[in-house]
């Protein structure tokens, strides 16, 4: 059960991520038929202003000691550093090892990476450290993907809002679907999210890292519509065929149909985002053709399928 609900702050904390905890857990929802949290929020030094990551201050009224008989630890999102309090980490590491609950917002995954905790386990952060997250802690198994992850005693959560995905799940794992859907109701959010963070990613399209077949690239982005062979590109590239792919391989990173596919994606999420168009007519004017290949190449790219990607990102009226 969870009864005692610890947050740990520290200097640069991002208020936001601070906040989904202290939503969950902090505000009393007794009268909504939602048990009572005893909330703590903590730091090492207690009493004293921390800055925050937004140009404001924040003072956490309880120490460390409280984390000892904590049943879940909360970790906000913080300022990226190369190294983290010790009294911080020590303490996670003696609740990691009696059991109790540690979940993290967004970069507060890396304060668990910091204290030894993610080696060899399931895990996740904010779309845009993931490069620094695997250089810094190579032995725990990032997924990239994901809203959060779930594994057991630790769930770590993506960006910003996937924290409050992360929090509502372990609420519904702990305590019941009726339990969290009521919180969610309360906060005006939905009880669960679909899709992962691939949809909030923009999508990298390889260039061209030399200057040989940036005309040819740029063609083929302003003719999605075609039909896009080896032997008709290195016909423009004035190339052998055999010349040709190994240079586009050499110069982008990837094979000529897997990069019209990812422009073709590209496309594709700029029409859904910015006009009204049908998903027959968005197949067409990227060059799938037919809905079905988008759908497939859509979902495979970008995680989600064009529907629920157009619900989400549209901003046409």
């Amino acid at each position: 059960m969870l009864q005692k609900i610890a947050v740990v702050l520290m200097e640069d904390v991002a208020l936001f991520e601070f906040g989904v905890l202290a939503e969950v857990f902090g505000i009393d929802r007794t009268d909504d038929g939602v048990p009572p949290f005893d909330f703590k929020v903590c730091a090492a030094t207690p009493g004293v202003p921390m800055e925050t990551s937004s140009h404001s201050q924040v003072v956490a009224p309880y120490g460390l000691e409280e984390l000892e008989d904590a049943d879940l630890i909360g970790i906000p999102a913080t300022t990226w550093r190369h190294a983290y309090d010790e009294r911080i980490l020590d303490a996670l590491r003696r609740a990691e090892a009696r059991g109790a609950i540690l979940l993290t917002v967004c970069s507060g995954a890396f304060v668990l990476g910091a204290a030894g905790l993610l080696e060899g386990r399931a895990c996740t952060t904010h779309w845009r450290y993931i490069d620094k997250f695997h250089d810094q802690f190579p032995a725990a198994k990032l997924d990239p993907d994901v809203l959060f992850v779930d594994d057991g005693n630790i769930i770590t959560s993506a960006g910003t809002a996937a924290g409050i995905d992360a929090a509502l799940h372990l609420v519904r794992r702990e305590l019941g679907s009726a339990v969290a859907t009521r919180i969610a109701r309360r906060m005006v959010v939905p009880p669960q999210r679909d899709g992962g963070q691939r949809q909030y990613v923009e999508v990298p399209v390889p260039e061209s890292s030399g200057e040989s077949l940036q005309q040819v690239l740029d063609w083929m982005v302003d003719n999605l519509t075609i039909e896009h062979t080896v032997p008709a590109l290195a016909r423009r590239a004035q190339m052998s065929e055999r010349t040709f792919a190994r240079r586009f391989v050499a110069e982008t990173g990837t094979t000529p149909l897997k990069w019209v596919t990812t422009q073709r994606v590209l496309r594709a999420r700029t029409l859904l985002e910015q006009t009204r168009m049908g998903i027959e007519q968005i197949a067409t004017e990227s060059g799938f053709g037919t809905a079905a290949l988008l759908r497939h190449h859509f979902r495979r790219v970008v995680g989600v399928p064009p529907q629920d990607y157009r619900r989400t990102f549209q901003t046409t009226g």
